[in-house]
């Protein structure tokens, strides 16, 4: 009985977690694809989401506007922010993925320091999206997580469909197969760039407040390398650039962290006379990455497979 319950425990947190994760490697993953840019900076706008989404939804700012106009206003603002900054830093060195690294991971370091000088360094409150409890196959799960995964996988298909049937979208898509080509073809490339780090940055930024609002219910300014390995691990399992490797890589990674913190983790704990809480699970979900890799170098879809198709 205990075994089945472990089980149900296992595939249901493990679905919403992967759906969740999904949403956040899925803005990481569209910037690759476009623009060849690894964005080491896409924790920070993660980040910068839950602060604003923070500062809108709570007495803090004074303005308490709602919910969901806050998580709109959130991911517009963070949208400008992704692609003003990528026109200003990014943008001057396409084409050179180490000074791209540096800019972006520079440009996190500074929001960071910003949040903490704005902020302070400790936990704000985030809000729950929805209240109460729900009972999926026999295990407890909060309306604010079933919301956050119902979102994200909305959003997900969205996207989907909007680089696979719009005019913007095969733009994109040609883009990612021959920047050149699709220059001569009559494509702003420019534009392209900023509208796509704008909706990458929206993205990272409702995988936030979905994210935080469903599950620790804080934010503080060095939650942002978590969620950068995280998305990381996600895109680079599922293939740089591969929207469809990316929802798959997600699964993959949530299964495997969820096995760990609920089947493997109390034993650890146990034998080593430790406490229980999963400590150990980022380690696990590294490992397996590298294992994937060590397969497959180009993950498990390769490169830009969707964008190509």
């Amino acid at each position: 009985m205990v075994e089945i319950e472990l089980i149900q425990s296992i595939l249901v947190y493990g679905a919403i977690s992967g759906g969740m994760y999904a949403l956040l490697a899925l803005g990481f993953t569209l910037i690759y694809g476009v623009s060849d840019v690894i964005n080491l900076a896409h924790g920070s706008l993660f980040m910068i989401g839950t602060y604003i989404f923070f500062v809108l939804a709570t007495p803090y700012g004074g303005i308490q506007i709602g919910l969901l106009p806050a998580l709109i206003l959130a991911a517009i603002f963070v949208a400008v922010i992704g692609a003003v900054t990528f026109r200003l830093t990014v943008h001057p060195v396409i084409g050179d993925p180490l000074s791209i690294m540096v800019v972006t991971i520079s440009f996190a370091m500074i929001i960071q320091e910003s949040m903490v000088l704005g902020f302070g360094s400790y936990r704000q409150p985030v809000p729950s999206l929805a209240e109460g409890l729900a009972t999926i196959w026999g295990v407890k799960v909060t309306y604010s997580k079933i919301l956050a995964f119902v979102a994200s996988l909305a959003l997900f298909a969205i996207l989907m469909t909007f680089v696979t049937k719009t005019k913007i979208g095969r733009a994109m898509r040609a883009v990612s197969q021959d920047r050149e080509v699709a220059m001569l073809m009559g494509i702003n490339t420019e534009m392209l760039y900023l509208l796509t780090m704008g909706i990458s940055a929206s993205l990272a930024a409702v995988a936030g407040m979905l994210i935080t609002s469903s599950t620790a219910g804080v934010t503080y300014p060095h939650i942002w390398p978590q969620q950068l390995y995280l998305s990381f691990a996600v895109v680079i399992l599922g293939g740089l650039g591969s929207i469809k490797g990316s929802l798959v890589g997600a699964f993959i990674i949530s299964y495997v962290e969820n096995t760990f913190v609920f089947a493997i983790d109390p034993i650890i704990a146990d034998i080593l006379n430790l406490p229980v809480g999963g400590s150990l699970s980022g380690a696990v979900i590294m490992a397996t990455m590298l294992l994937v890799i060590l397969v497959r170098p180009k993950g498990l879809f390769g490169k830009r497979v969707e964008l190509e198709e």
